[in-house]
């Protein structure tokens, strides 16, 4: 398993932050997905299943902007 912090521009509210870590959470391959701070999340994933890019992706489908910090 592998674990990413992202960044995620504008996700600052409760309901944002559940939106983006549900859609992660649903994406095979993810173990765990946790709020840290103010618009950053730590993912830990299995790297054979995902890469950083799929799971930026996911947070932009939820109208976010993200990036690996």
């Amino acid at each position: 398993m592998n674990r990413v912090l992202l960044g995620v521009r504008g996700m600052e509210q409760p309901e944002q932050i559940a939106k983006v870590s549900g859609a992660i959470k649903r994406l095979e391959g993810v173990r765990s997905v946790q709020s840290i701070d103010k618009g950053q999340l730590e993912v830990e994933y299995d790297p054979q299943q995902l890469t950083v890019m799929d799971l930026i992706r996911v947070v932009r489908e939820q109208g976010f902007l993200a990036g690996m910090l």
